[in-house]
């Protein structure tokens, strides 16, 4: 990732902070719309999802400066992730709803540089998150 493309995540992903509660609720209903098959992956109450999701999701995003600060705790979900069931396929369907709601909540914030550089990071740390659910896997 060029840092570039962090100023543009970190800067844009601000602006969605205030609508965390909101951005998630369309993330998931977005998520479920895309394979309602991971519906059941999710066992506690959706509302304390997103906000699991949202906190992670700025952890990661204001980490991206520093990556190695951040690998480990990325590592672990992934580790974690597996225990819940979740398989490499639905990593594609995450980023894509992932994607699609940071389009809705940004509008024209939400330029083409800033959705590859959203694209860059989310696969970052998507393969990160697989590689060490691999591990555990194997």
């Amino acid at each position: 990732m060029t840092e570039k493309q962090i100023e543009l995540v970190q800067s844009s992903w601000e602006k969605c902070i205030p609508i965390a509660d909101t951005a998630a609720s369309i993330f998931y209903a977005k998520l479920f719309e895309l394979d309602p098959s991971l519906k059941p992956l999710f066992k506690s109450d959706i509302k304390e999802q997103g906000k699991k999701l949202m906190t992670m999701i700025t952890t990661a995003v204001r980490g991206l400066n520093n990556l190695e600060g951040i690998v480990g705790a990325v590592q672990a979900m992934g580790k974690r992730h597996v225990g819940y069931g979740v398989k490499d396929e639905h990593y594609e369907t995450v980023g894509t709803a992932l994607i699609w709601t940071l389009g809705q909540g940004l509008g024209d914030d939400f330029t083409e540089e800033t959705k590859e550089a959203w694209i860059a990071t989310y696969t970052l740390l998507a393969t990160t998150m697989k590689d060490a659910a691999n591990e555990v896997a194997a």
